[in-house]
């Protein structure tokens, strides 16, 4: 299935407001996150994200359907791995993942 660019961004750009609504540091917000990869299985759709000025590589899980998604810092020699097996990666990962909610956005009112 694909998804149009602007829906990825607007994906993007909604994690970065949950970061900022639950009082994530600006500086961790403030380098815009590049898409290395984005795939999508069934109603799941997996992100891999790399935030430049940090170094940090990110991998997003969300299903479409419910909006429900974890986020997890991924270790950038893990990356691949972790972006075609998630959910290996999440269930033998030792931090706990952030898990999003689903958030109104405007096609949603």
């Amino acid at each position: 299935m694909f998804i149009h660019p602007s829906i990825r961004l607007e994906i993007v750009h909604q994690r970065q407001r949950e970061l900022l609504a639950r009082g994530e540091s600006h500086e961790r917000m403030s380098a815009q996150a590049r898409e290395l990869a984005q795939r999508q299985s069934g109603s799941d759709e997996v992100l891999l994200l790399w935030y430049p000025e940090s170094e940090r590589v990110e991998l997003s899980v969300r299903d479409v359907a419910t909006g429900v998604g974890v986020h997890v810092d991924v270790a950038p020699g893990n990356a691949i791995d972790a972006f075609y097996h998630p959910f290996a990666y999440l269930a033998g990962h030792e931090r706990s993942p952030r898990v999003a909610r689903p958030v109104a956005t405007s096609v949603d009112e």
